[in-house]
This record gives C-alpha cells, structure tokens and sequence, in this order.
C-alpha cells in the first residue's frame, strides 16, 4: 500500500491529530472538541458524518436531506468524498460497522 500524503499535512497539523488520537473516551472527546471548536464546527462535522452513512445505506438526497438538514451542496460534497476522496469515510465507517455488529 503506498504512503498517503496530504496536500494539508504539516507539523502544526500533525500535532492535532495526536492530540485526537490521545482521546480515549467520548466524554474526553466532548471536553476536547467542545473546547476547541464552535458549537456550529461540532455540529457541521456531525452533520457530514451523519449524511456519509446514510449515502452508504443508499439513502436518496432527499431522505438526507430532510433527516439532517444539510443542504444538496452539503450532500453532494460529501458524496463526492465519498466517491473520489481520500478514503477517510470509508475507512472510519467500516471500522464502525465492524465494532457495532
């Protein structure tokens, strides 16, 4: 498997993600994100989550769209990733699925 390099990587960056991969808990994500991020960055994050599942479920625009709110620029970029992104869906959506079966 070849080395994905981001076109966003940089050390200030790298050092962020750390951080999140130290959370071990959902309540030390809530203090975490709660802290730094608006509510509204919170709740946009949920929002792409949420419509990235329901596009793998096969979910219409319209169902997703109704359900979460998000607008069909919202919903289609988040298909596109999907589709042609880097995989970042995919990947945490499936170790999702594994760890709810």
């Amino acid at each position: 498997m070849m080395e994905y390099k981001s076109k966003l990587q940089s050390e200030e960056l790298d050092l962020l993600f750390e951080a999140i991969l130290k959370l071990n808990t959902i309540e030390e994500c809530y203090r975490f994100f709660e802290d730094i991020c608006t509510i509204n960055e919170i709740k946009s994050l949920e929002q792409r989550l949420q419509v990235a599942k329901m596009l793998q479920d096969k979910k219409t625009y319209q169902e997703i769209a109704h359900k979460t709110g998000a607008s069909t620029a919202t919903i289609s970029r988040v298909n596109k990733a999907l589709n042609y992104g880097s995989d970042g869906y995919k990947t945490v959506l499936e170790r999702m699925d594994l760890k709810n079966e």
